[in-house]
């Protein structure tokens, strides 16, 4: 960054609640920080401003964290982020129109354009086009060692072998900076990939990677989900991706959507044409709010929404401890009449 433009990050870090009521107006304070769902403004509470620097000056005011995606940056990205800026240029302008400033500074010579910020829907499509069919992978493994075999309609999971990663604050220092992953696309109604959830694998261990944020998702998340079969009047949903598949190897015949979390659960676009959503509860108040949500939503438009609870609290637990039978006993109790059917 040229020093003309780390002088305005600064003046901006030095009243980043104002930035933030500005530009994250969706979000609010909490504590020290700001909290609010994305770069782009979206409601919710996965990204976190700092609003007052730590005294040894190691965490500095108006740095902000993605804690679902990892991604992180200054003040000036979330203005060129929320106002959907082209060029550096303009967030500038705009830095500085806030902040009062002149537009231009004698002398100052034009900035180097910098990257877009990571977690954009097109950084998502990049890493999508870049991973592989999950046959034969160790992706495909992991699934299998959690009693997900049957991938039917899952051409939305792909295997990237070398994913890259990045640490948190709550990583060790000498972790490992890539991984393979298992990749998901998040998708609209129309098929189009607005975003990639990512699972990074430990191949030696057979599990998720011993990272201090396995699984993150990037791009644009709200409203969209991981798809598993085409959209029909009876359907169903859940937060996690496993949630959906463990779900998915009773019910093979019901389209599902993996939201990724509670808040995303909430926020689902209903599918023009929805009559009926199953949702794979989490035994959580963030499940229980998530489910409240949807029928609040579902009811004006005639949409039946129905909860299905989990005998150990999470169908992929049930899938592996209590087996096939006994899961489909469970369901056969909670689903429609009308819906048995879908039951293997």
């Amino acid at each position: 960054m040229s020093s003309p433009a780390a002088e305005v990050a600064r003046r901006l870090a030095d009243d980043a609640e104002a930035v933030c009521r500005r530009y994250l107006s969706h979000g609010r304070r909490e504590g020290h920080y700001w909290m609010v769902g994305d770069v782009r403004n979206s409601p919710g509470r996965s990204l976190y401003v700092r609003l007052a620097g730590t005294a040894d000056g190691l965490r500095p005011a108006g740095k902000w964290t993605d804690a679902a995606s990892g991604d992180h940056g200054d003040l000036l990205d979330i203005i060129a982020a929320s106002c959907g800026h082209a060029s550096f240029r303009e967030t500038l302008d705009e830095a500085r129109r806030f902040l009062s400033l002149p537009a231009v500074i004698p002398g100052e010579r034009n900035p180097a354009p910098r990257k877009a910020p990571r977690g954009t829907p097109e950084a998502a499509r990049r890493l999508w086009a870049g991973s592989k069919p999950l046959g034969g992978t160790f992706a495909r493994a992991y699934l299998a060692a959690r009693a997900i075999a049957d991938l039917r309609d899952a051409e939305w999971l792909r295997f990237h072998p070398h994913c890259f990663y990045h640490p948190s604050e709550d990583d060790v220092p000498d972790v490992r900076r890539a991984w393979p992953a298992l990749i998901a696309a998040v998708t609209d109604d129309m098929g189009n990939v607005t975003g990639v959830h990512r699972t990074w694998l430990d191949a030696a261990a057979c599990d998720k990677a011993p990272v201090a944020y396995p699984r993150r998702a990037m791009g644009q998340l709200l409203g969209h989900g991981v798809r598993f079969g085409a959209a029909a009047p009876v359907m169903a949903a859940g937060e996690g991706i496993e949630t959906v598949l463990s779900l998915r190897q009773i019910t093979p015949g019901l389209p599902m959507i993996a939201a990724l979390s509670a808040a995303h659960l909430g926020a689902l676009a209903f599918p023009a044409t929805l009559r009926r959503l199953y949702v794979a509860r989490d035994d959580d108040p963030a499940g229980a709010a998530a489910f409240a949500t949807l029928c609040e939503r579902g009811r004006p438009v005639g949409i039946e929404v129905i909860g299905l609870k989990a005998d150990q609290g999470d169908f992929n637990a049930d899938l592996m401890t209590l087996g096939r039978p006994r899961m489909i006993g469970s369901l056969r109790s909670q689903l429609r009449s009308a819906d048995l059917s879908l039951l293997l």
